[in-house]
């Protein structure tokens, strides 16, 4: 059993994801059923708050890169904030921050979104 949480609220369009936990495959997993939930019901910006996510792996990883091929279909859009710096550090060394946005801030997310 997982201890992954999560926490789903929606201001402005906007569907800010909490989480809390290891993103692993079953953390990943839980992120990315909400995302397709929400698309499939017409949202298309995303927003993870990782604040009590200090570590991701690569499956982890993965699973975030297909959330970002799902919105790329649909011109969606994806962002974190809120990051561990090990946790931004990955997700520049496996090329996230190519395809998605990191901020520092939830303000500075939905000013930009």
């Amino acid at each position: 059993m997982s201890d992954f949480k999560t926490l789903v609220k929606e201001l402005n369009e906007v569907v800010i994801i909490e989480t809390e936990g290891y993103l692993n495959n079953e953390g990943g997993q839980k992120v990315y059923d909400i995302c397709i939930e929400k698309m499939n019901l017409g949202s298309r910006k995303f927003l993870i708050n990782l604040t009590g996510t200090k570590v991701v792996n690569s499956i982890g990883v993965s699973i975030l890169i297909e959330v970002i091929e799902k919105l790329q279909e649909v011109e969606g859009k994806l962002g974190y904030y809120n990051m561990a710096p090990i946790v931004e550090k990955t997700f520049h060394i496996m090329g996230l921050s190519k395809y998605s946005s990191l901020y520092k801030t939830e303000e500075s997310a939905l000013a930009e979104f």
